[in-house]
């Protein structure tokens, strides 16, 4: 398991160092939602570019803050990227989930097959062993939080 650890570091070192989609959209037509974790510190903002039909076109990231914060930013606008509204929810869903754990016990709520969690999830599998560090979760799940947040003043501004 340590090597699978490993791969996983590594994962995350490389999206911290590389993030994708860094950078910014026009305001507008883009939405621009700012997300703030005041525990630590972590800040994110969204670009987010949505199609008439729903399609997310576009989505830049920025923001400072630890290397879970800003790998799950970059990991969250690569996965979402091209995809529907309900197709993100539905990945956001996934990546909530595979985070959360049963308070009595500490394993995940509802245990899914690894490899399928992996074909689900692709890189952002790397941050489920943040779930050993619950005030660490706040961190991973900043970025998809403010992508929500981003959703709603994107169809709030439609109509």
């Amino acid at each position: 398991m340590a090597g699978l650890e490993d791969l996983y570091k590594e994962i995350i070192i490389d999206h911290h160092r590389s993030p994708r989609n860094r950078g910014e959209l026009e305001t507008p037509p883009a939405t621009r939602t700012e997300g703030f974790n005041p525990l630590c510190g972590d800040e994110i903002v969204v670009y987010l570019d949505i199609d008439g039909s729903g399609t997310i076109t576009d989505v830049k990231i920025g923001g400072q803050g630890c290397s879970i914060s800003q790998a799950s930013a970059s990991m969250m606008s690569a996965a979402v990227k091209g995809r529907s509204v309900d197709e993100a929810r539905s990945i956001m869903g996934d990546f909530k989930a595979m985070l959360s754990i049963d308070t009595g016990n500490g394993e995940p709520a509802e245990p899914v097959d690894e490899e399928t969690q992996i074909r689900r999830m692709g890189d952002m599998v790397a941050l489920k062993g943040v779930m050993r560090f619950p005030a660490r979760i706040k961190c991973a799940t900043l970025s998809w939080n403010t992508l929500e947040q981003a959703f709603t003043e994107a169809a709030s501004g439609s109509d």
